[in-house]
């Protein structure tokens, strides 16, 4: 039975949360020059034009499909076309979207769901009969989508349509915080049926227009959005996968946003005026992810002594050009949870050297996979084969295949550079930490951490889940695969008479990388 009056406290998580030719050709095949018009300031938002982004892309691996969504530019073109029944607001509370409402039962084992009023590009209704097939094809055993983790606690069997706009989601555990799940990174809510996506239809601020795989995507404003049309007439997606690139492109005028920037670029374009500077702090947590479960990081002193080999202010300094803070190997600092009772580890090379010695390491040969798929990845692993050269081990660099790196880092090699955008400590443990978990770079598989993990989000009690995520976070820091340095600010550049770009949104959430709020001056 669902009682209307109980309700679980919505709390805040504050605290922070190839050439250029070659390049320019690539970014200007079939795209005319934009479509907007001089005539307003940047603060005065005005209604038109197309807007040209610039992102990193996955090549002929890209997919429409939001469900599979794992790059930033798939998860930016998901927002677009699409909508979850829950995303992260500014500090990653959750914020309802298609969901108007949502009551738990006083076991929390059940869910009532009000969907606001929305429609879907073709003028259908987004119903619950549409929520609960997306559910559906996301927790398939035989795919593999990456909200599958969040939302496998769905007992959809014994869930139901209450009427077209109500809906009650059965759990098969009591889960106190749930609506992090419908806000899971891909959770996104498609028509009932669909299940191709070459023309997708959804609900979000634009529509599809045309699509070419590992180059463009054109979408069109949708003036029945549920939220108020979007003030771009067209949103255009380019790709461009080397950062050099993008601005230069930006630079020349054949893009109007480019998506992740270097400090460096930032800072030499600082007072230039050709181009704009959004910096959203603290979004991106920067790590290096050690496979546990496989030689030579199955071994725990050599783990701790990567953790005490790193120079985490160097790294910060180097690679971030300070744009960011240290991290202490564990995630989402400044989150609900976030476990700061941790003393902040620091370098200790004399310690580091005798836990290489003791792990039988010392000289030992460790690859580190890496690729220019994010910001900072090659300088990152530059200076971290030097830090741990100073301990005694041998660091070599291998440069991986830019289209497929996320999809090869899962299951292969030893060492890998890995970042993460922002979302609640719950959906990081849900989805990379547990031992059924479908992106679990490290290869963390833990009987006691998994029932940890389930007394945590199965307890009413605000104490007795602090406490299991601080155990949990405990013996991550201890004996984790994931060593974590860094948290980046996030960089992206505009041209000058862009507005409307969001500062305080960390990669990941709703108003990051977010285009129907944007608008060309």
């Amino acid at each position: 039975m669902i009682h209307p009056s109980v309700t679980v406290p919505r709390v805040s998580r504050r605290g922070l949360l190839g050439g250029v030719a070659a390049v320019s050709a690539a970014l200007l095949t079939g795209c005319g020059p934009s479509d907007d018009t001089a005539g307003s300031a940047v603060g005065q938002p005005r209604r038109g034009g197309r807007l040209r982004a610039a992102f990193a892309g996955g090549g002929v691996n890209e997919t429409l499909d939001p469900h599979l969504a794992n790059l930033f530019n798939e998860a930016s073109r998901a927002k677009a076309m699409f909508d979850k029944l829950a995303d992260y607001g500014p500090d990653v509370s959750i914020q309802p979207r298609l969901a108007e409402s949502w009551e738990p039962s006083s076991d929390l084992t059940r869910w009532r769901i009000t969907l606001r009023q929305a429609t879907f590009h073709d003028g259908r209704p987004v119903r619950a009969a549409d929520v609960l097939h997306s559910y559906a094809r996301i927790t398939d055993p035989k795919r593999a989508f990456r909200a599958r983790a969040s939302l496998d606690l769905l007992d959809l069997p014994n869930s139901r349509t209450v009427d077209d706009r109500t809906l009650e989601l059965a759990l098969k555990r009591p889960f106190a915080e749930f609506p992090n799940a419908l806000a899971a990174f891909g959770a996104y809510i498609v028509p009932e049926g669909a299940d191709s996506f070459e023309r997708p239809v959804g609900s979000g601020p634009f529509s599809f227009d045309s699509w070419q795989p590992g180059r463009s995507l054109l979408l069109k404003r949708y003036d029945g959005y549920w939220e108020g049309a979007a003030h771009l007439d067209e949103l255009e997606y380019l790709i461009s996968n080397e950062e050099p690139a993008r601005v230069n492109a930006l630079l020349a005028g054949q893009v109007d946003y480019a998506h992740d920037i270097t400090p460096t670029t930032a800072r030499t374009h600082a007072d230039s005026g050709r181009i704009s500077v959004t910096r959203m702090p603290n979004s991106t947590m920067q790590s290096f992810a050690m496979k546990v479960d496989r030689p030579p990081f199955d071994n725990r002193d050599l783990r701790e002594a990567m953790f005490l080999l790193t120079d985490r202010q160097q790294l910060v300094d180097t690679v971030l050009a300070g744009s960011g803070q240290v991290g202490n190997d564990l995630f989402g600092k400044g989150y609900q949870y976030y476990a700061d009772d941790i003393a902040q580890r620091t370098r200790d090379l004399d310690r580091a050297r005798f836990l290489i010695d003791k792990a039988g390491a010392k000289g030992l040969r460790i690859t580190l996979d890496t690729a220019s798929v994010a910001s900072g990845f090659v300088e990152a692993a530059s200076v971290f084969t030097e830090q741990a050269a100073q301990a005694g081990l041998v660091i070599e660099t291998a440069m991986g295949n830019k289209d497929t790196y996320w999809k090869d880092i899962l299951d292969s090699g030893v060492l890998a550079s890995y970042r993460s955008g922002a979302m609640p400590i719950e959906t990081h443990i849900s989805q990379r930490l547990l031992t059924n978990s479908t992106t679990n770079a490290t290869r963390w598989a833990r009987p006691e951490f998994d029932a940890l993990y389930a007394k945590a989000i199965s307890s009413t009690d605000e104490t007795t889940r602090r406490q299991a995520y601080g155990d949990m976070q405990r013996t991550l820091h201890a004996e984790g695969g994931f060593l974590i340095w860094g948290f980046a600010d996030f960089l992206v550049a505009t041209a000058p008479g862009v507005g409307g770009v969001s500062a305080d949104a960390p990669a990941n959430t709703l108003d990051w990388a977010r285009f129907d709020k944007v608008w060309l001056g």
